[in-house]
């Protein structure tokens, strides 16, 4: 980085941050600017090209933070210090330069030995300028700029059953290049939900870090459960007498034994019975069993069980049980 380039340049403008941005706001600002305005992104768009370039410069300076400290540094002594162009010249423009750096040595540099450790900081003994890292090193990136290249993620994807997705299970599946590997499937997962195996994707080009694979879940339905949350849902089919008269009934659990649930007397369609934690176990807790009482009616019906039933409704009581709906349809 040239010295001059450090006193013209407003760095935290060109990102457009404040001076005292955090580590993770400054990247991830950075990361959002990149996506913008990347060559790749704008092709033959030179003046997204030309900002790219600045973004990067910018983050390559700021997010070092030994530079930063010494970018700050420089650009608090303002305007009125400027570097003279390289020559033979004596120390001209660096006086206010050496006066910050000779604060509490009781003395100034005399000799052209003595400023290279200056020259140093600014990275001019070998004319290197921005597009190699600090003190020459290599920063990688999009032609040198802003730092290494993350490699790319992977996709994969998996259809599990219904019960492996409550319980969890460590699963095998076949990379890209054709080698197994090991997916932890965690009690709970939910269809479409996607794991991240982070650093196990596509190396990156210029030494960065790994992508990471990406693993998309399918669950295959249930023929008898399904999901709320934590809480399995079943649909427990009980007749017209049970539900009137009340009974004692066996409902099913995903895994385990049946349990037995008291149906009260007038019961009616729709109301759900709890079971408390027979539902989804996890490291988050665990959820109940919900099992919905869904009242069968008599497709077929003989002689003796019809007249059962007319003789009963000439002994109900005369309710109409839509009154109640018609009168609220009505306002």
């Amino acid at each position: 980085m040239a010295s001059q380039d450090w006193f013209d340049k407003d760095f935290y403008s060109v990102l457009g941050v404040s001076k005292d941005v955090s580590e993770a706001d400054l990247k991830k600002t950075y990361r959002k600017l990149a996506r913008k305005y990347h060559p790749d992104s704008n092709q033959g768009d030179a003046a997204a090209e030309a900002k790219f370039k600045e973004v990067s410069e910018a983050y390559s300076v700021l997010s070092d933070a030994e530079q930063r400290k010494e970018y700050d540094q420089i650009r608090a002594m303002g305007s009125g210090a400027r570097f003279t162009a390289g020559g033979q010249g004596g120390a001209g423009g660096f006086e206010d330069v050496f006066s910050m750096f000779n604060q509490g040595r009781g003395a100034r540099y005399q000799n052209a030995e003595d400023f290279d450790d200056i020259f140093a900081m600014f990275n001019q003994q070998q004319g290197a300028g921005f597009g190699s890292g600090r003190f020459g090193q290599s920063t990688g990136g999009f032609r040198g700029y802003g730092g290494p290249t993350r490699g790319s993620d992977v996709t994969a994807r998996t259809t599990i059953d219904f019960v492996t997705a409550t319980k969890g299970e460590t699963i095998t599946l076949q990379g890209e290049d054709g080698k197994p590997f090991k997916v932890k499937i965690p009690a709970g997962v939910s269809d479409g939900q996607k794991i991240r195996l982070r650093g196990r994707g596509r190396p990156s080009p210029d030494g960065g870090e790994n992508g990471d694979i990406v693993v998309q879940v399918a669950v295959r339905p249930h023929p008898v459960f399904t999901r709320d949350g934590l809480n399995l849902r079943v649909t427990v089919p009980v007749t017209f007498t049970e539900a009137a008269l009340g009974a004692t009934i066996e409902v099913p659990t995903l895994g385990g034994d049946p349990v037995r649930l008291r149906v009260a007397p007038g019961t009616p369609s729709g109301r759900v019975l709890r079971v408390k934690g027979r539902g989804v176990e996890t490291s988050k807790g665990t959820g109940d069993l919900l099992a919905e009482v869904q009242v069968a009616v008599p497709s077929h019906l003989d002689d003796a069980a019809r007249e059962a039933l007319e003789r009963f409704q000439s002994l109900e009581p005369k309710e109409n049980p839509r009154a109640d709906m018609m009168a609220k349809a009505r306002g």
